[in-house]
């Protein structure tokens, strides 16, 4: 529904300014909207004495001041980045999302305590037409609202205005509580008001809570999803001159802003120019098409060196062995002060529960017996982002 309208906006807006400004506008429609309804609501509360719909006239209120969160916390996040903030200002999206989690909570329970007078002490309603009307026609708003943040959320990867879109659904089954409940009084006399406020308080506060989650793990930082990690992996297959590549590591500093490092393993025949000219384009082709600003450690592999090659097949026929489905790399056969050493990674997926020290012994002991007397330097890596995918 609001697709085209959306796209032809953003296809107005200069290069960097689309998403911020996207942002704002749907704060301010969410200003509008979000006011009117609770005007509709509080004159339809007042009017009827309806406990359960002047709390939800205020879940709206509260939905007010969370558009005018959003509308600073867009701001903020599209100041470019300066001496004090050196990766921008994006995650004052996040802050936003926080701050709105808290106002929700509060409504909640104000509301639940006037809910719980209203049981102890109930008024009957007077519910007229014109309270049933109001109710469904904020129904209606509600309904294009969230289709509206959801349209928008989409066009331009907006967790907050994702959590907004969910919140106007939410709000829509709300206000069908709500209506029910008037019903129900309506036409039978009894006085459930209460109650239907209480189960309404209920729901905004939960709600507020998940947001809050939602909030904190962007702000600590979470794993990038799995398509995230396919896209990339998907990339990286796409260089058959490269050997290999591991210990991926992504840090977000807000929706728009994405930084990885990662190991590359490459041919260590190549001369330094040749190295850098892959990394370089591989550095680029993330940024082009991923939007990820890539950094590439060089790990050099001796894939021509025939003693190299048979010990690392057999290392690889020993892990297989153990049937944990370890992987390994950062693969390195050298002499140091007249030993010879064989230093690796090892992979670790979850679900396996042998310690690192049964790990080295388990690993030693089959080294030790079928290749030689090597010396093993071994790192464990439980936390590899591209073993998911």
């Amino acid at each position: 529904m609001f697709k085209g309208l959306i796209d032809r906006f953003l296809s107005k807006q200069a290069n960097g300014e689309a998403r911020p400004k996207a942002g704002i506008l749907a704060g301010r429609v969410g200003l509008i909207s979000n006011f009117l309804l609770f005007g509709i609501k509080l004159l339809a509360g007042t009017m009827s004495g309806s406990i359960s719909i002047i709390t939800d006239g205020m879940n709206n209120l509260g939905d007010s001041a969370s558009s005018l969160l959003t509308l600073f916390g867009f701001r903020a996040a599209s100041k470019p980045a300066d001496k004090e903030h050196p990766y921008g200002h994006e995650r004052s999206e996040y802050i936003t999302g926080l701050l709105i989690s808290v106002v929700i909570i509060y409504v909640g329970f104000q509301f639940f305590t006037s809910s719980i007078k209203q049981i102890m002490n109930p008024t009957p309603l007077n519910a007229s037409p014109l309270v049933f009307i109001l109710l469904v026609v904020s129904i209606l708003v509600k309904i294009i609202q969230g289709n509206f943040y959801k349209t928008a959320a989409k066009a331009i990867h907006s967790n907050t205005l994702h959590s907004a879109a969910q919140d106007s659904i939410n709000d829509v089954f709300v206000t069908l509580i709500v209506l029910v409940s008037a019903t129900v009084e309506t036409v039978t006399g009894w006085q459930i008001d209460g109650y239907a406020g209480a189960l309404l308080s209920v729901i905004i506060v939960y709600s507020g809570i998940q947001a809050i989650n939602d909030s904190i793990n962007d702000l600590l930082g979470t794993s990038p999803s799995k398509d995230e990690i396919q896209a990339m992996k998907t990339l990286l297959d796409e260089y058959d001159s490269i050997v290999g590549y591991h210990d991926l590591l992504v840090h977000n500093y807000g929706p728009n802003k994405t930084f990885a490092t990662i190991h590359i393993e490459i041919d260590d025949s190549w001369d330094l120019t040749y190295s850098h000219q892959v990394i370089d384009q591989i550095e680029a082709d993330f940024e082009e098409k991923l939007g990820v600003e890539l950094v590439c450690h060089v790990d050099p592999i001796a894939i021509h060196n025939e003693e190299h090659t048979a010990i690392y097949r057999q290392v690889k026929d020993i892990l297989k062995s153990f049937q944990l489905d370890l992987k390994f790399h950062d693969f390195k056969v050298d002499s140091k002060n007249h030993r010879s050493h064989i230093t690796f990674d090892v992979v670790i997926p979850d679900g396996v529960e042998e310690s690192n020290d049964e790990l080295i012994s388990m690993i030693q002991e089959k080294i030790h017996s079928n290749i030689g007397a090597y010396e093993l330097v071994i790192e464990f890596d439980r936390l590899d982002l591209l073993k998911e995918v």
